[in-house]
């Protein structure tokens, strides 16, 4: 149970962090328009799929728990 418990705080606290850069402006350029990301637009109809953004994100929560476990 105490494990849980660690990995819950640093959860929360990661999230915390990455929530306040966002909120702050950080990757506002770039995040979501990275090339890959999928914008598709015509006359009535938008459609955007941020691939590529999502699986950089994937991957970079991947390695902090990854790191965080041991």
């Amino acid at each position: 149970m105490e494990t849980i418990g660690k990995l819950l705080v640093i959860l929360g606290v990661t999230m915390t962090i990455v929530g306040a850069a966002l909120w702050a402006g950080f990757g506002r350029g770039w995040l979501g328009r990275l090339p890959g990301d999928i914008h598709v637009e015509r006359e009535g109809f938008g459609f955007y799929f941020p691939i590529v953004t999502c699986i950089i994100l994937s991957i970079v929560l991947t390695l902090l728990l990854n790191i965080f476990r041991r």
